[in-house]
C-alpha cells in the first residue's frame, strides 16, 4: 500500500512569512515542499528560483518537490537536482530526449518525475515509467493557482495509477491542481498518493494553515489508510 503524502505549493504561501509557514509544516509532519519553477515561456507566469530553494533547504529538512514548467529542461535540472532528497519533475514534451533528462536528474542523486499536461495521454510516457520515480498528473493547465478542475482528470489519475500497477512499477502518483476539500477524496480513490495542496485547501484565504493541514490529513487517513 502506497504511503500518502502532502506537498504544499509554496507558490501559494505568504513569502513574507515563509519561516512561520515552514515551522508549521515541520511540526505537522509535511512530506514535501512543492516548488513551481516557471520561465515565462513554457507557461506565461514566472515562478520560484534556485536561490529561494537554497534558502529554504538551509532552514528545513523537508524534501523539495520541484516541478519544472520550463522549456530548457536540461539546462535547469542541475540547479535543482542537487538538493538533498529532492524530486525533480519535468514535462517530457519539451525535452528532446526525455529518458536522458531522467538519467540526468538521477545523476545528481534526485528522484525523477514526469509531469503530465492535461492534454496529453499516458501513452506518450508509457516507456518512461520504468525509469521514473513519480508521475505528476496535472488536473489544471500548468502555470497558475486557483483554477478549476478540468473534466476527465479524475479518470486520468485512475488510468495512470492502473497502468503503473499493471506494469509492476513502484511509481508515486502525484496530483497537482485544484486539490480541494471536494476533489481530494475522489483523487485519493482514483489512486493518487501525493497531493499538491494550494489555495483550495491548505492555503485557502482567511483560514488557518495548521487546522487545514489536520483537516487534509483527516480526509486522507479517514479512508482506513495509514500514514507514516
Amino acid at each position: 500500500m502506497k504511503v500518502l503524502k502532502i506537498s504544499p505549493s509554496l507558490m501559494c504561501a505568504d513569502l513574507l512569512d515563509l519561516k512561520t509557514c515552514l515551522d508549521i509544516f515541520t511540526e505537522e509532519g509535511i512530506d514535501y515542499l512543492h516548488i513551481d519553477v516557471m520561465d515565462g515561456h513554457y507557461v506565461p507566469n514566472i515562478g520560484l528560483s534556485a536561490d529561494l530553494c537554497r534558502t529554504i533547504t538551509s532552514y528545513t529538512d523537508i524534501p523539495l518537490d520541484v516541478h519544472l514548467m520550463v522549456e530548457n529542461v536540461d539546462q535547469l535540472i542541475p540547479q535543482f537536482a542537487g538538493f538533498a532528497d529532492a524530486t525533480v519533475s519535468f514535462h517530457p514534451e519539451v525535452s528532446r530526449h526525455p529518458l536522458r533528462s531522467i538519467q540526468l536528474i538521477h545523476s545528481f542523486g534526485a528522484r525523477a518525475g514526469i509531469a503530465l499536461d492535461p492534454s496529453l495521454s499516458i501513452e506518450g510516457i508509457r516507456y518512461l515509467l520504468q525509469e521514473a520515480d513519480t508521475v505528476c498528473v496535472m488536473t489544471v493547465n500548468p502555470g497558475y493557482s486557483g483554477q478549476e478542475l478540468i473534466p476527465g482528470m479524475i479518470e486520468k489519475i485512475e488510468e495512470v495509477s492502473s497502468c503503473c500497477e499493471k506494469m509492476g512499477y513502484t511509481v508515486e502518483v502525484e496530483v497537482d491542481g485544484n486539490v480541494s476539500w471536494k476533489n481530494l477524496p475522489k483523487m485519493l480513490k482514483a489512486g493518487a498518493n501525493v497531493f499538491v495542496a494550494g489555495t483550495s485547501s491548505i492555503f485557502m484565504r482567511g483560514t488557518n494553515i495548521r487546522e487545514n493541514i489536520r483537516r487534509f490529513k483527516s480526509l486522507l487517513y479517514g479512508n482506513n489508510v495509514k500514514g507514516v
